[in-house]
């Protein structure tokens, strides 16, 4: 079992480590870019950035979730399905950018409830931009050229940034300089990429694998998109009843969340070809169990660390006028780790093959969100849609819950699950209730209250006897290099990967504040 823990560790680490860079760099521009922007502003440019991503999920019509599959399929040649998707992808996104153009007054009416039709011209050339650029990482993905991987990403968010700042704060463009600054410097990369993989790209369509590539790819597509209104239908509802301003405090509060998303992303990437290298059942099943735990038990510790200090994260990395984003973030934050454990749930269903089970899952979960946020919004403001986004991320966890239990069942060590989730409940109500919250007595008493995270886990039973073995290790560091040497210079448990993962990736959501 630690082998599978530590690959899984490994390949995460590799797609991590530019996400963790990226977001520090970001959030130390915050102070900077708030105080150029007004919260309408930012809501206006967070409430587009997300219909880019919505519609490139409709677009794609899952051909990005395809390709991933057949790459590494026996019978399939991997040079023609790379350059398959490829065409595919340029086509489609090409032709849906040219059909929206004509109509950017009536889009910016609908998702803005005000005339911008230049920010929505910006939005639909930034759609052609998304879809390809992801792609195009897709192939460093399936080529395992992690240092690619890495240095595309970070190179991307210094230029996004950079251009940025000369935007908004040098030009004054607001919203317009937001999303120019991303869009237009995710351009030159796809461009630089398009140059790289030129030799495994092409215009040309096989018709007969694409038809293969759809049969696979475009049932999972409602399902993604569903999934990702849960994160854009709140916003427009907020915009409709509370108005932009209070779009851009939850937009910028969603952004402090995805501190968690550092965590999620990682694990999101490295997940599918662990779980699916696994050939034994029993294994597998054993095997899920520790990885659901220990996920759950480390995106616990994340989340109450931000649910207790939220208030002196907005205070320092954010103008006076965003403070009132504090309110949301924890419920956010929980959000995120909700998702997370649906990633885990979707992987364990395409085990199965039975994916037809992921749509209806997440339009019930969808239906939930609309309902809770015209609900929930008018009174309660942005506190409203966070309730509603995890209690709608509860709704799609539980269903898929059921329906993987009924195909494949994983004996999920609930023991340990409901000690992470009463600690880490505990000490953020305790936090709440009797800690200062403001000042730096306040602070220093929640971030001791947040670090004595793991020693209340030790001391409410949450270790197995060989787990406390290996933390008593970490008293003696010559004894645990030996050991984690040991690890690295083993072969690989097991051998063999078929990737597959449906998740909703984001150009330059680290690079955007």
């Amino acid at each position: 079992m630690p082998g599978y823990l530590r690959r899984l560790a490994t390949t995460g680490a590799a797609y991590t480590a530019a996400s963790i860079l990226s977001k520090l760099i970001a959030v130390a521009l915050l102070p900077l870019y708030t105080r150029y922007l007004t919260p309408a502003d930012y809501g206006a440019a967070e409430v587009l950035f997300a219909a880019v991503v919505s519609a490139s999920i409709v677009i794609r019509l899952g051909v990005i979730e395809a390709v991933l599959r057949f790459y590494y399929k026996d019978d399939e040649d991997p040079a023609l399905v790379a350059s398959t998707c490829f065409a595919a992808l340029f086509w489609l996104a090409t032709g849906a950018a040219l059909i929206a153009l004509p109509f950017a007054e009536q889009i910016s009416q609908v998702l803005l409830d005000r005339s911008a039709p230049d920010l929505a011209r910006i939005s639909i050339g930034g759609l052609w931009v998304l879809t390809m650029f992801e792609y195009l990482l897709t192939l460093f993905r399936l080529e395992e050229r992690a240092r690619a991987y890495f240095l595309t990403t970070i190179f991307n968010v210094l230029v996004t940034i950079g251009l940025t700042i000369v935007l908004v704060v040098g030009e004054g463009e607001g919203a317009r300089g937001l999303l120019l600054g991303s869009y237009a410097a995710g351009a030159g990369f796809v461009l630089g990429l398009i140059v790289v993989h030129r030799r495994r790209l092409s215009l040309r369509v096989d018709r007969a694998l694409l038809r293969r590539l759809m049969r696979f790819g475009l049932p999972t597509m409602p399902a993604e998109l569903s999934l990702y209104l849960l994160n854009f239908v709140d916003r427009i509802i907020i915009v409709r009843t509370a108005g932009l301003a209070e779009a851009g405090l939850y937009s910028l509060a969603v952004k402090f969340a995805q501190a968690v998303n550092v965590l999620v992303r990682g694990f999101q990437l490295a997940w599918p070809p662990l779980a699916y290298s696994i050939r034994d059942d029993g294994e597998a099943r054993r095997a899920y169990a520790v990885v659901v735990t220990w996920f759950v038990a480390g995106c616990a510790f994340v989340v109450t660390g931000i649910w207790l200090l939220s208030r002196w994260i907005v205070r320092a990395l954010a103008a006076p006028e965003f403070f009132g984003s504090y309110e949301a973030i924890g419920l956010l934050a929980t959000g995120v780790a909700l998702y997370a454990l649906y990633m885990v749930l979707v992987v364990i269903l395409g085990r199965t093959g039975r994916t037809e089970f992921n749509f209806p899952a997440t339009s019930a979960a969808l239906i939930a969100n609309v309902a809770l946020n015209l609900a929930l919004v008018p009174p309660l403001g942005i506190v409203g849609a966070g309730i509603a986004l995890v209690a709608s991320y509860l709704v799609v966890v539980a269903l898929m819950y059921g329906f993987t239990q009924r195909l494949f069942p994983v004996p999920y060590e609930w023991g340990r699950l409901a000690r992470v989730v009463l600690v880490s409940a505990a000490l953020v109500g305790l936090g709440e209730l009797l800690l200062p919250t403001a000042g730096l007595d306040g602070l220093l008493a929640r971030a001791a209250l947040w670090l004595a995270y793991p020693v209340v886990l030790l001391g409410s039973g949450f270790f197995t006897p060989a787990e406390r073995g290996w933390l008593a290790h970490l008293r003696h560091p010559g004894v645990l290099l030996a050991r984690l040497r040991a690890l690295r210079d083993r072969p690989a448990e097991v051998d063999g990967a078929v990737p597959e993962t449906y998740e909703v990736e984001q150009m330059d959501d680290d690079a955007r504040v």
